[in-house]
């Protein structure tokens, strides 16, 4: 097979192995069709007020300071004396969309809003806002148009700044709320004089929400545990107190309205959320006003962690809920319909109504609940064959309508404790039938994409076997291959048929017919099975056990490594042990010691705190002075080299690269400085970030294709930016790993020589883009399969060594800070990709250099590394699960999608990293093309 074709397909199976977990694990859970439901008894609150204070944790809001004065007072006293208090329990992804989606609308949003940076609606659903007669909203241009555009009708109305005011490196972010809070308060003083308006505000099932981002915004720039966050907390109860006293006194202290202060999300000590640490999912949750109850005295009650105790609160009861379960509150305190799509469950004990009311609201909750049940159901029902579908066992329409018919005789007969546990006994069962048929059909799926990743990876064995090994001379029997086609052929039709007739999703198809060709390329090379099946049989047992337990240690290696950063540490003492134990170290001995120096340099990151938890701009510093140390060395040996004459061109680019790196070490102290000074980011450190990014790739392509000087040029063109975009040790790492990396491609050199297979010269003189004759290629060895497990270890290094995303959350914002402030969550992502990518392509390219030197054909050592990255891939779809903590179920997943994607990278890196080798621009000459 051509290799571009086979690197097109390989994609394409990879995309889809990709894709098949979204539709395995992250659908959209919603339903439509689903009739409104409403409590029938009149409402105790004519309007509510939610205040959102963005990024605002629990335990930062409740404790007290080290004067035993609570960070809000205000709210302190609400907690105390007038309302209802406890901790929201928010989901993964800790983002400030699927928070708000979750409070407003009740239910817990799939993984597609990602594509669209949690802004937008990538699927329509209801909320409490559509629900209400009048929605009035103030705050983020990034959170309330979703609401508005989700709403049906023009009754929700947005109030918002503009975008460049979300500015990480603003002076005050505190303003930000006080926006929102003036706006307010100018809102209702301009209604007194608008009549229209003010009727509107005096209608029922009114809703006024405040969307506060100062807190957040000054969480990323500052860290929670700072002054400007626990000042901008203070602000917030100043204004929240100004705008609850303004309220009661437009509405004539009516009391009939109702407050609810939380947030969408908390903040770990480093600055960042996204994943499932409980300083992110810990938010507070604090009620008063009409309807709600007011503080309950207690003399003992338990939770699992020891917060009461820290925040002093042991004697009033804590009320915890689960972040979903804030919108039927909200629904059941003004009279609306429960949003449709909700699967939240009142909390009955914020209410301060009847038993009757509380009855009453939780069979509504239920029913509409079950409702969803239902529709899902019959979903299901209808695209699956009557003799195939296994229908939900525990609620039968015979149980639904005796649970409903039983709770509503309860009601009658005013037996309502009766009516509200058998109302939440049906709730459980809705909410369990609901996961059961949104993932009705994952083990099907999952049994069709195991088969594709099987079939592929066999392929892709076969194909190593069959064209680079020479251990199989056989031939195609063309009669054998016609039959087989037309079996397999028919195969597929009766797949489809079968798809075609239960109506499923076109993705399916892709799914479940994907193994059908994969599985007939296999099959095709039953010959090449035979070969092969016949050679392992007289290979001695004990080596083929040992080979493969090897084999298995490392693959369970690499898999460890994304658990436990420091499993790679190990990895890099065995590495420095191996010349050791080949006893290379007598041939050279010193390319044997800087290789075991630097494997064990390179171990120590792992060990250290996950890269922006401790900012540390020195360590940038020192990092730009040894690269620039580095290169005026390399520029002496150059000219040592080349007899003391270096081209003009040559030395102008390696001095411009050189200026570009201590340009960048100056920008980093620069901004940093600024931004610690609050004066914001200076525009000239703006455009020299940027133009050193945007020149990154193209200035190593004017610098020669001898292997060193290529390999600085690299180095010292990606480490600019590298240096921009960090804020502590990690600067330090890629000088380190691209040591290792060349240390890499002299030891593989000294393998060669020491099994005598090397007749290359010196590699001070070789050239990456000389045309390669195909005959010096040889065949591959046993010991290759070291080499590809090395690469891909490397590569897994690269990634995990900073620990810049073994987590979600331990991105840090200040490393895209001299780029820009403003927040703009693609464009800070794409920066963060380009971080993480800037370790591959400096591995990759060695990599690149190690296939040469080693007389190997860029092809067969790519399939190597292909099935490897395979079979990891296909060892963490198992580990896969949807039970446990979100936070398992979330590492579960990310941790597939992951290695998914490391394996596509690796095929488009492949490419990068030749063309950065292979190819020269002549500036001061005609272009030069170059063969690969």
């Amino acid at each position: 097979m051509n290799m571009l074709i086979f690197i097109i397909a390989g994609l394409l199976v990879h995309c889809v192995f990709l894709a098949s977990i979204f539709d395995i694990y992250f659908t959209s859970p919603l339903v439509h069709g689903m009739t409104p439901q409403r409590t029938p008894l009149p409402p105790p609150a004519k309007r509510l007020v939610l205040f959102v204070a963005d990024g605002l944790r629990a335990d930062t809001l409740y404790e007290l300071d080290d004067n035993g004065t609570p960070q809000a007072p205000y709210l302190r006293n609400i907690i105390e004396y007038k309302g209802s208090w406890g901790v929201s329990h928010t989901h993964v992804p800790t983002e400030s969309r699927p928070g708000h989606v979750a409070l407003i609308a009740g239910f817990y949003e799939d993984v597609s809003a990602v594509a669209k940076g949690w802004k937008e609606n990538p699927v329509e659903f209801d909320s409490v806002f559509n629900e209400s007669k009048y929605t009035w909203s103030w705050g983020s241009p990034d959170i309330l148009p979703m609401f508005a555009k989700g709403a049906s009708g023009d009754h929700v109305y947005t109030y918002c700044y503009t975008a460049e005011k979300e500015d990480f490196g603003a002076q005050d972010a505190t303003k930000l709320d006080t926006w929102v809070f003036d706006h307010v308060k100018n809102f209702f003083q301009a209604a007194r004089s608008n009549q229209t308006l003010f009727s509107k505000i005096n209608e029922e099932k009114v809703v006024l929400f405040l969307h506060l981002l100062g807190i957040d915004t000054n969480g990323h720039a500052h860290r929670p545990n700072s002054r400007e966050y626990k000042d901008n907390i203070r602000k917030v109860d100043e204004g929240i107190n100004d705008i609850v006293s303004m309220l009661e006194d437009f509405y004539g202290n009516d009391g009939k309205t109702a407050f609810i202060l939380t947030s969408d999300h908390g903040m770990t000590d480093w600055g960042s959320h996204g994943a499932g640490h409980p300083s992110e999912t810990l938010t507070p949750l604090i009620a008063w006003g009409a309807g709600v109850n007011y503080p309950q005295k207690v003399t003992s009650q338990f939770f699992e962690d020891d917060f009461l105790k820290e925040w002093k609160l042991e004697k009033w009861k804590r009320l915890d809920v689960n972040q979903a379960d804030i919108a039927p509150l909200m629904a059941s305190l003004i009279g609306v319909p429960f949003p449709l799509n909700s699967v939240g469950i009142l909390p009955l004990d914020y209410l301060n109504n009847s038993a009757h009311f509380k009855a009453e609201s939780i069979f509504t909750n239920a029913v509409q609940i079950l409702e969803q049940f239902k529709i899902k159901m019959t979903q299901k029902k209808e695209t699956t064959l009557s003799f195939l579908f296994t229908p939900f066992q525990l609620l039968s329409d015979t149980e639904q309508i005796n649970i409903l018919r039983k709770a509503r005789s309860y009601i009658h007969q005013e037996k309502y404790h009766e009516a509200v546990s058998l109302c939440k006994t049906l709730i459980s069962l809705a909410l369990e039938g609901l996961s059961y048929y949104h993932t009705y059909d994952r083990l099907f799926l999952g049994i069709s994409v195991v088969m594709g990743f099987v079939g592929w990876t066999s392929y892709v064995i076969l194909l190593i076997v069959k064209t680079h090994t020479g251990l199989t001379r056989s031939t195609h029997d063309k009669a054998s291959t016609v039959l087989l086609l037309y079996g397999f052929a028919a195969i597929g039709v009766l797949i489809a048929f079968f798809l075609l007739i239960q109506t499923c999703p076109w993705t399916y198809y892709i799914y479940c017919l994907l193994p059908v060709p994969v599985w007939y390329a296999v099959v095709k090379e039953f010959r090449v099975i035979q070969d092969l099946a016949s050679l392992v049989l007289v290979f001695p047992l004990g080596q083929s056990i040992g080979f493969l337990l090897a084999g298995a240690l490392g693959i369970e290696i690499l898999v460890f490594s994304f658990f436990y950063r420091s499993t790679l540490t190990f990895g890099l003492i065995a590495f420095a042990g191996w010349p050791l134990i080949t006893r290379l170290w007598t041939q050279a001995k010193v390319t044997t010691l800087s290789w075991t120096l630097l494997c064990l340099l390179l171990a120590m990151f792992p060990l250290m705190p996950v890269v922006g938890r401790e900012p540390n701009i020195s360590l940038v510093t020192v990092a730009g002075l040894v690269i620039l140390l580095i290169s005026s060395l390399s520029l002496a040996c150059l000219c040592k080299i080349k007899n003391k004459y270096v081209p003009k061109k040559d030395l102008t680019i390696l001095l411009f690269q050189m200026l570009s790196i201590a340009l960048s070490t100056y920008v980093v102290n620069s901004t940093h400085s600024s931004l610690h000074h609050k004066q914001g980011l200076p525009v000239i450190n703006q455009i020299i970030s940027w133009t050193t990014l945007a020149s990154s790739l193209f200035v190593p392509l004017l610098s020669p294709t001898f292997f060193f000087q290529r390999l600085l040029s690299i180095l010292l063109s990606l480490m600019s930016p590298y240096l921009l975009l960090s804020t502590g040790y990690e600067a330090l790492f890629p000088l380190v790993l691209s040591g290792l990396m060349f240390s890499w491609i002299y030891m593989e050199k000294e393998v060669l020589q020491h099994y005598g297979d090397s007749l290359k010269p010196k590699l001070a003189v070789l050239n990456f883009s000389y045309t390669t004759d195909i005959t010096q290629f040889r065949q591959l060895h046993l010991d290759d399969i070291r080499r590809s497990f090395f690469f891909v270890f490397f590569i897994v290094t690269a990634f995990f060594g900073t620990g810049n995303i073994a987590s979600v959350n331990s991105f840090d914002p200040t490393s895209i800070y001299c780029f820009l402030t403003v927040f703009n969550p693609f464009v800070m992502g794409s920066l963060l990709v380009w971080k993480i990518v800037i370790p591959f392509v400096l591995v990759s390219c060695a990599f690149e250099a190690v296939q040469v030197t080693t007389q190997l054909s860029s092809k067969s050592l790519f399939l190597i590394v292909l099935v490897i990255s395979d079979i990891m891939a296909l060892h963490f779809f198992f580990l896969v699960k949807d039970y446990g903590s979100w936070l398992d179920i979330g590492t579960s997943i990310s941790h597939y999608v992951l290695v998914m994607v490391f394996t596509i990278f690796i095929m488009l890196l492949s490419g990068l990293a030749q063309l950065l080798t292979t190819k020269r621009i002549e500036l001061w000459g005609r272009t030069k093309r170059h063969s690969m």
